[in-house]
């Protein structure tokens, strides 16, 4: 897997300790754009792995650390550009340079937030697991063949396993139970997992079998004995899982940079759930008498449609003067699923959205043979590709990071929030619909209008997960019941919102933040609003949070 690197001169001073960098860096000629390319450079050797698609990163290669010592050395790196993006002038910049200065301080932000103001690695035991097993997830979506340097990054990482669960173990402080039982579900038979996955990968590797089975079987140990700790301080752990406000409150104003209160989140939600169930109930008394939707036969059939079906919704964005399709940007394909990822598939993301130095190549969603007995949203794609390749793929989070990477902005290119992220292929969902789309099949139209439900209730259950008036639960029931969803997914997406708070809100705020913004730019714009210029522009920048969006295109338009 290629890396992202800004320079030779950066790849030098990676080598040399953080606080050296920075300090060689902060002279009297420093810069927004200088500081920025070391940021993204420290940032991409440091990130914590994320089971969500949006966040991942080129990163260089080698091993990762989250001892104390090395948790205090990021502290120390991040005073050191805290205090160089404080001491920049940009007074009387141009507004564009404003919107970059405020990204890199929200970036800042988020790193602040994941140290110390909700610090998982010391508060949630699943943070390891992630570190450990997720990093694999991410090395193994990138398609085969797996070449030298692929192969012994991905041994690597296998091998930095025991080392990321022994400082778990030295890390957590009195987790809460309900994050701790998370950790022990999910490495429950990890060992069939990983020996399943070696089974298959192996012959695709250029890994010696026996360093390969060797690396596994201290992986496996090392897990096994994490999950056996856990459940022996089970019951002395605390239930408490909410951040609190204040932490919450940190996280929306200073790292999503959105102008609401928990409150005004949870206003905006109910409103926005009411109007997807009277719009579902409309639609599904419309469509009483039309046969239903049936899944594909097989595997084959369903990856030949969704190609297909990509290719057609492309030439409609351009038929329709919606939004611009640059040549260059390569396509969103279904792939059936390697044994290899399969076996570990539960630990991230199953997709690959390519990445700054992977332009040229297809992004891959990977399947399994579609089932009645698949989850909400792949049930829903194996009856029809279409609302999740327009989230995830054309005109979504692929083809929208795509055209964002192109921009030839770094603080731009480099920067990333799932709050316009998301926001942005939530809101691609019902533009398409309203768009005509999806007129030629009525129960499609259901579709979105229940993914509507969903994203609307996500925002009330993060906000009461994180202010403590739901419980883990609670929230998984309250999801299965009001959606209503599988059990299964509806207990993965409250992990995910209580352990990560904010992130589950980017959706449906993001998606409202984009509506008003449209609003307010046709009404100053009049007669000379094009709606394929409005959605070039917030595609181009789609990496950047919609109010600063918002806020540099009506100025500058």
């Amino acid at each position: 897997m290629k890396s992202f690197w800004p320079g030779p001169l950066l790849i030098l001073l990676l080598h040399f300790p953080c606080a050296v960098m920075v300090q060689a860096a902060n002279s009297a000629n420093d810069s927004l754009e200088k500081l920025a390319a070391d940021f993204w450079t420290w940032r991409a050797a440091t990130q914590p792995y994320s089971p969500d698609d949006i966040p991942r990163i080129e990163r260089p290669g080698g091993k990762r650390d989250w001892s104390h010592a090395e948790i205090q050395k990021q502290r120390e790196a991040l005073a050191q550009f805290d205090g160089r993006w404080k001491r920049l002038d940009i007074a009387g910049a141009p507004a564009q340079q404003q919107t970059d200065y405020r990204l890199i301080g929200s970036a800042l932000a988020r790193v602040r937030s994941e140290l110390d103001i909700n610090p998982r690695w010391k508060r949630d035991p699943n943070f390891y697991v992630e570190q450990s097993l997720t990093a694999i997830v991410e090395a193994l979506v990138v398609p085969s063949p797996f070449d030298k340097k692929r192969s012994d990054e991905l041994l690597t990482r296998i091998r930095n396993i025991p080392d990321f669960v022994k400082v778990g173990e030295e890390n957590l402080e009195n987790p809460p139970a309900p994050f701790a039982k998370v950790a022990i579900d999910a490495l429950d038979g990890v060992d069939g997992k990983l020996i399943g996955m070696t089974a298959s990968l192996a012959p695709v590797t250029t890994l010696k079998r026996e360093e390969l089975n060797e690396a596994i079987l201290a992986a496996v140990t090392a897990l096994k004995q994490y999950r056996s700790w856990l459940q022996k301080q089970l019951p002395e752990l605390p239930q408490e899982t909410a951040l609190a406000r204040e932490a919450y409150v940190f996280f929306l104003k200073n790292v999503a940079l959105l102008p609401y209160t928990p409150e005004q989140l949870l206003e905006m939600s109910n409103q926005e759930w009411a109007r997807s169930v009277a719009f579902e109930a409309y639609e599904e008394n419309r469509n009483r008498n039309v046969p239903p939707l049936r899944i594909f036969q097989d595997t084959e059939t369903w990856i030949h449609k969704a190609a297909a079906d990509e290719v057609s919704i492309r030439d409609f964005l351009e038929a329709h003067d919606i939004l611009s399709v640059p040549q260059g940007v390569q396509h969103y394909m279904l792939r059936p699923m390697p044994a290899y990822l399969r076996a570990v598939s539960s630990f991230g993301e199953t997709d690959d959205f390519t990445g700054p130095s992977r332009l040229s190549e297809n992004c891959v969603r990977y399947v399994i043979p579609p089932s009645e007995k698949t989850g909400f949203f792949w049930l829903a794609t194996a009856q029809d590709p279409r609302p999740i390749t327009v989230h995830e793929g054309v005109p979504g989070h692929y083809f929208q990071l795509a055209v964002s990477w192109q921009t030839p902005d770094p603080i731009r290119r480099h920067y990333y929030d799932s709050g316009a992220n998301e926001g942005i292929g939530f809101y691609a969902e019902e533009m398409m619909l309203q768009a005509g789309l999806f007129d030629d099949s009525p129960h499609t139209r259901e579709i979105i209008y229940h993914f509507m439900r969903l994203r609307a209730l996500r925002v009330e259950v993060d906000v009461k997960l994180a202010l403590g008036q739901f419980t883990l639960e609670q929230a998984a029931e309250y999801l299965e019941s009001k959606v209503p969803m599988d059990r299964q997914t509806a207990r993965s997406e409250a992990i995910g919102f209580a352990t990560a708070p904010g992130q589950a809100i980017s959706y449906q705020i993001g998606k409202i933040q984009i509506l008003r913004f449209l609003a307010d730019a046709r009404r100053l714009q009049g007669e000379t609003f094009s709606l394929r210029k409005f959605h070039d522009s917030l595609w181009n920048n789609g990496n950047v949070p919609i109010a600063l969006q918002r806020q540099e295109y009506l100025r500058t338009n």
